[in-house]
């Protein structure tokens, strides 16, 4: 692949961007990156985020060719220099354009909410699969999929990619046969221009609430919300969970942009609005901890439309994921999944680190899950504790560093509601001290109804609570699913996982 400086110049005219081009004619790049360690020769470097100068001296001695800033640097003389007003959104526009506009030979499907991308999306790929002979790329915030052979999955990084690794996974997803794209959209990938230029056929509004407020993410709530609703700004269709706070204003944002025809509102609780028809409800025809059942009905006649009025099971429990499926099954109707695709999909779906249960001999049922704000860890304990109201909870969570800070208040007030005993850990710091973390969840805690310990050592916390439990206990480790690392001081710290420590602990009591 290659892009020229002429095609270059047209795109970001026609996005008002350009402040000045230094450079000669026919000139082409045959790469692009915003990481000068990725620099080959003849590359174009992207000056972006939290940019030194050393690193555009890095990425002309590897070989780049030209550089995008917002700003000319010394460092770049020599070099074809593109003087940008916003570099964020030239990249995703250059690098849509130097992958030859990949999302045109794919049907993606985009999800955003506070709780539930993730289960929603391997629901949604899960169900594909079966309906397109396994040819659904994803993006997630656990895995990477962009082929079917092992090379081609990988762990992610971030929930939702810079926009070049976007575009790269999509044109590699094409290059490998797959035809649909299932992948998460976050607030901060509106925030920070990650997707800018980026139209989805179908964008799902799961819920929202407080979450990613701070000095590092969203200044107010209605910022975030306003991110958020993005997505539906900029979708063909647009599913919408009618359970959510704030519905009005998401529908609203949808409509702004796209034909109520094309809206499919879901709901558990048959709401009503004024001038607005909810398409489809779902109840649950079982819910326990180890079964998990909804039945769809449609209302509309675009929803009846769609023949998916059926009874699914669901191979991941919590009654807080059946809207998940409701979605799934809509957004995947809409890239022409049938009914028993989206039963079988629905049925052998496996989320990696969502709702992992093992079960030890005399020490109860270990359940590890990503929860990781409030709406989600209260909706978790919730479910266990109606399912065993006898049964001690038992929490190992922390929380992590320089982010999310309000999530702290929340892991407080979910363990006083829910939890019998705490396990108070570290999480992903960054650059926080773990146990100021700690102290701040646990000042949110009563401790009359809580008994709270504190071990900073992750796995010694997660053994603790192990061993604390009874044959009815429930032990929830919280917080990191399958993250394969924790983030202390910038480093990315390689960790074996919480289910592996989990089953180590296991195999020990076993052996004893």
């Amino acid at each position: 692949m290659a892009l020229g400086i002429d095609e270059i110049k047209t795109i970001l005219t026609e996005h008002g961007l350009i402040q000045e081009i230094v450079s000669g004619e026919d000139v082409s790049f045959d790469e692009v990156t915003y990481d000068s360690r990725n620099v080959k020769p003849n590359t174009l470097f992207f000056c972006k985020g939290n940019f030194k100068p050393e690193y555009l001296s890095m990425a002309k001695e590897m070989g780049a060719t030209g550089y995008v800033a917002e700003q000319k640097y010394d460092e770049g003389n020599g070099l074809t220099q593109i003087i940008v007003n916003n570099v964020q959104k030239a990249m995703s526009l250059v690098g849509a354009a130097f992958y030859c506009y990949p999302q045109n030979d794919l049907f993606v499907i985009a999800y955003t909410g506070t709780k539930g991308k993730t289960t929603s999306s391997y629901f949604a790929k899960s169900i594909l699969d079966n309906a397109n002979n396994n040819k659904t790329a994803l993006i997630s915030t656990i895995d990477t999929v962009v082929g079917n052979q092992p090379s081609q999955r990988f762990k992610s990084h971030l929930t939702t990619p810079e926009s070049l690794d976007i575009f790269n996974y999509m044109r590699q997803s094409v290059n490998n046969g797959m035809t649909s794209l299932v992948m998460e959209v976050s607030s901060q990938a509106y925030k920070k221009l990650r997707v800018y230029g980026l139209h989805f056929d179908v964008g799902i509004f799961l819920n929202i609430s407080p979450d990613h407020i701070g000095p590092n993410e969203h200044p107010t709530f209605a910022d975030y919300l306003h991110c958020k609703e993005q997505l539906m700004v900029n979708s063909t269709h647009c599913i919408i969970d009618a359970d959510t706070d704030y519905m009005l204003d998401v529908y609203e944002a949808a409509k702004a942009t796209t034909d109520p025809d094309k809206i499919y509102l879901f709901s558990r609780n048959k709401k009503e609005f004024k001038d607005v028809q909810i398409d489809f409800n779902f109840s649950s025809i079982s819910d326990t901890i180890d079964r998990n059942e909804i039945r769809v009905v449609a209302n509309s006649q675009k929803a009846k439309k769609m023949n998916v009025e059926d009874d699914y099971k669901i191979g991941v429990v919590g009654d807080y994921n059946e809207a998940n499926a409701m979605s799934a099954i809509i957004a995947s109707a809409l890239d022409n999944a049938r009914a028993q695709d989206a039963k079988k999909g629905l049925k052998d779906v496996f989320v990696p680190g969502r709702m992992e249960s093992y079960k030890s001999n005399h020490n109860g049922t270990i359940y590890v899950d990503y929860a990781h704000n409030y709406a989600s860890m209260h909706a978790l304990l919730g479910f266990l504790k109606s399912n065993n109201p006898d049964g001690k909870v038992i929490v190992v969570v922390g929380s992590p560093g320089n982010k999310g800070l309000d999530r702290r208040e929340g892991f407080g007030k979910a363990l006083t509601e829910s939890a019998d005993i705490a396990f108070l850990t570290s999480d992903d710091p960054a650059f926080e001290d773990p146990k100021d973390i700690i102290n701040e969840i646990d000042s949110y805690i009563n401790h009359d109804k809580v008994d709270v310990h504190i071990e900073l050592d992750r796995k010694m916390a997660i053994k603790k609570a192990i061993h604390a439990g009874d044959n009815n206990a429930m032990i929830v480790v919280a917080g990191k699913g399958r993250d394969p690392y924790q983030k202390i001081n910038g480093v990315d710290t390689p960790y074996e996982t919480d289910p592996v420590v989990v089953q180590n602990v296991l195999r020990g009591i076993d052996n004893e």
